[in-house]
């Protein structure tokens, strides 16, 4: 590892709490990213009184968002949902999000109508848990949803293949895009953390032969000691140091990540239109001449009133 990357750890030391570092390991078909979440994440599961299992859940959603959108070459958005096949599951869905730009956010919807579910939740303190509730091995739906902002949308289904979210994307990776991927996901309720590590198809016979062929194994198990208090605490150059220290890393230049939102007052007026001029004036009826909408994502309130509803139907 070069003397500017060691230099750039120290300067680094709790400055990039919410970044993704870009990483290459020189003269090989390696790949991969850093993703350290505080701010953004802490803004995201403010948003609602998640359980802990929950803010943990979203964290490893959030930065997985974060890793992938990295893989892909689209302006746009790409999005993680997770979706319960169970009546009986406590957890309904989850989805997180990120866009071009480090634009991330995330929402959750859980089971806590009665004091067993609520107790239920109290006891769970690990993403793994809250991940469980989508049922066993083969149950619930993973989804991988691209969103360009020209062009038409994809979504994969994600294999429940595992009992953690890591495994099943890392696993997506190799099966669809044929690319051996490596995956570590942690979150802390507080800070999330994650690293995605690729080896990339060599282009041609002249590259396979300088190609070291004991890199990728080698890097897996160093990949593979990562503990989860490193991920959420450590610099992203500081962790990669600690890991490819006797590598030839190369590091662009980090991009910064942000909590954010797209909701705004005119994708609520489409919403009205599609429910109808008459049920809306009749809910502005039930509520006092006045209804409010609000956004799970950001916590933004919209409010409209009889005179609104009837501006947005007018020709």
């Amino acid at each position: 590892m070069t003397q500017d990357m060691q230099t750039s750890t120290t300067d680094a030391i709790g400055t990039d709490n919410d970044v993704r570092q870009r990483f290459f390991i020189q003269d090989s078909p390696v790949r991969g990213d850093v993703v350290r979440l505080s701010r953004s994440y802490a803004n995201t599961i403010a948003q609602k009184p998640y359980p802990e299992a929950i803010k943990r859940l979203l964290g490893e959603m959030l930065t997985a968002a974060s890793l992938l959108i990295s893989t892909v070459k689209i302006d746009g958005r790409l999005s993680i949902q997770l979706q319960s096949s169970d009546s009986e599951s406590l957890l309904n869905w989850a989805m997180a999000e990120c866009d071009q730009n480090g634009v991330i956010r995330g929402l959750a919807s859980w089971k806590a109508d009665s004091d067993e579910q609520r107790h239920a939740w109290d006891i769970m303190t690990t993403a793994n848990q809250a991940f469980a509730e989508l049922g066993a091995a083969g149950e619930g739906v993973l989804f991988i949803n691209i969103q360009p902002e020209k062009g038409e949308s994809y979504q994969g289904i994600v294999e429940r293949s595992h009992d953690n979210l890591a495994d099943c994307l890392a696993h997506y990776q190799k099966q669809s895009a044929q690319i051996p991927t490596l995956i570590n996901l942690a979150s802390d309720g507080l800070q999330a953390g994650g690293i995605l590590v690729q080896l990339l198809p060599r282009r041609d016979d002249d590259e396979q032969e300088k190609v070291d062929t004991d890199l990728w194994p080698r890097l897996s198990v160093l990949t593979r000691t990562i503990k989860p208090a490193e991920l959420t605490s450590l610099p992203a150059t500081e962790l990669l140091y600690r890991l490819y220290n006797e590598e030839e890393v190369v590091l662009p230049e980090a991009k910064a990540l942000t909590f954010g939102c797209t909701c705004s007052r005119e994708k609520c007026e489409t919403a009205i239109l599609q429910i109808g001029q008459d049920e809306m004036l009749d809910i502005c009826d039930e509520q006092g001449g006045q209804f409010e909408m609000d956004c799970g994502f950001c916590g933004e309130i919209y409010r409209f009133d009889k005179d609104d509803v009837a501006s947005i139907f007018v020709e």
